[in-house]
This record gives C-alpha cells, sequence and structure tokens, in this order.
C-alpha cells in the first residue's frame, strides 16, 4: 500500500510540476527542457512498470476472488448433494450411511462459509486497488499528455531561440554596416585624393612661379646690359642709336665684320705661301 502512494504521490508531483518557473530558474533553458524531457520519460517509464505491476496484483485477487467464488459455489453444490444423499439413506433405514453423508454435508458448508469469507474479505481490497489502478492510469495519461506538451514547447522555444539568435545576428550586422558605411569610407578616401592633388598642384604652382621669377629676372639683366652698353657707346661720342639706325648700323657692322673676316684669311694664305 505504501508502494501505491508513493507512485500516486510521485505522478501527482509530475503532473502539476509548474514547467514555467523551472524555466525561469534555469541558466540554460534548451538544457534545462532537454533535462526535463529525459527526467519525464523515465518517470513515466518507471511508473508504466510500477503501474503494471499494481495492475497484476490486481488481477491475480481478482482471481483468487473468482475462485473463492466458484469453491463456495461448489463446496455448496457438495454440501446439498451430501444431504440429498444422507435424506435418502434415512428413507431407505440406512441410519449410520445417512450421518455420514449429513457430516459430509456439513464439512462442505464449512468449505462453502470458508471460501464465502475469502471472498468477501477481499472484496473491499479488489475495489480499493481497482481505484488506485484507475487513478494511476489517469495520472500516466496526464504524465503522457504533460510530456506531449512540454517536447512541443521545447520544440517551439528552440525554434524560437534559433530565429531571435538569427535575427540578432542580422541586426548586429546591419547595424554595423550602418557604423561602418562603404560610402562613408569611400568619400573619406576621395577627400584624401582630393588633398594629395590639392597638394601637388600646390607644388607644381610654386615651381611655375619660381621659373617665371627667373626668367623675368634674365630679362630684367638683359636689359640693364643694353643700358650700360648704349651708355658706354654715348660716352664714345657715338650718336644716340635710334630704331631705324640701329637696324642698319647692324647690318653694317656685320657686313664689316665679314670684309674684315675675308682679308684675315686672306693675309693668312699668303702667310702659308
Amino acid at each position: 500500500m505504501a508502494e501505491k502512494q508513493s507512485i500516486l504521490g510521485r505522478i501527482a508531483q509530475l503532473t502539476k510540476a509548474n514547467i514555467n518557473s523551472i524555466l525561469d530558474r534555469a541558466e540554460d533553458p534548451q538544457k534545462m527542457l532537454d533535462q526535463l524531457v529525459r527526467d519525464y520519460t523515465s518517470s513515466i517509464a518507471e511508473a508504466e512498470d510500477a503501474v503494471a505491476v499494481t495492475i497484476g496484483n490486481l488481477r491475480l485477487a481478482e482471481q483468487d476472488h473468482a475462485a473463492d467464488i466458484s469453491d463456495a459455489r461448489d463446496w455448496g453444490q457438495k454440501a446439498l448433494a451430501a444431504s440429498s444423499k444422507a435424506e435418502q439413506l434415512r428413507g431407505a433405514g440406512d441410519a449410520g450411511e445417512a450421518a455420514r453423508f449429513d457430516n459430509l454435508a456439513k464439512i462442505a458448508i464449512g468449505k462453502q462459509i470458508s471460501a464465502e469469507n475469502e471472498a468477501r474479505a477481499a472484496e473491499p481490497m479488489i475495489a480499493s486497488q481497482n481505484e488506485v489502478v484507475e487513478k494511476l492510469k489517469v495520472g500516466l495519461q496526464q504524465m503522457r499528455g504533460k510530456l506531449d506538451d512540454l517536447k512541443g514547447r521545447r520544440d517551439q522555444l528552440v525554434a524560437r531561440a534559433k530565429m531571435a539568435d538569427a535575427q540578432g545576428r542580422v541586426q548586429g550586422a546591419i547595424a554595423s554596416i550602418n557604423v561602418m558605411d562603404p560610402t562613408s569610407e569611400i568619400a573619406r578616401y576621395e577627400e584624401q585624393v582630393r588633398r594629395e592633388e590639392a597638394r601637388v598642384a600646390g607644388h607644381a604652382e610654386l615651381q611655375g612661379a619660381t621659373l617665371e621669377a627667373q626668367f623675368a629676372e634674365l630679362e630684367d639683366y638683359g636689359k640693364d646690359a643694353e643700358v650700360e652698353a648704349r651708355l658706354a657707346a654715348l660716352k664714345g661720342g657715338a650718336a644716340p642709336q635710334q630704331i631705324g639706325a640701329s637696324v642698319g648700323a647692324d647690318e653694317d657692322a656685320a657686313v664689316g665684320t665679314d670684309e674684315g673676316s675675308a682679308n684675315l684669311a686672306a693675309e693668312e694664305d699668303k702667310t702659308r705661301y
């Protein structure tokens, strides 16, 4: 009986278990759900074995009860047969045999009463065991339903957890893309290129300005040389140089230079001979 109460108590405890509170206390709900499924499956298997033993004992008690009833019926029939035989013998004047069969009838009646008493004594126990077995069956059915619900919720929660994890990864990727925008990197690189181009252009402009200054200095030096030359010519008694005269003088100077060169060459030839 204590074993039956233990089985009932365990089944009741498992069927009334608050899964939500267990999950709230769990660090890893998925692992806790898997462990709960394993525990429920193991507990259901143990409960099924215990219920099966209880049902087996009940069926044995029912069989014994049925056997007691059958024995009581058989002993009643034997008592009736012995009593009838005794009356027949007594009617025939055989008192000794009649008494013997009366004793047999009494023995049969005693056996009948004993079998009836055993059957009556077993009936409350059988009724109680039938009630217990029905409760155990209902509890097992509830446990199976709880297990199916637990498996369904576990699968749903695992699927939701995976979906939430995937969504979190996507959101993280999107956030990282927003933080590290490729277009902003390109714009930053473009700005660097523009700055480098501007720097090179500045150097080129600076070098160009220096060359122009050098050429301008050369032009200024040429002008100063011409001024000094004309001043020296004026001091030497030459007439002021005019644009047209300057051209003619330059041509005459060129012709004179050519003639002088020719005379010098002739003199060198005479010297050789």
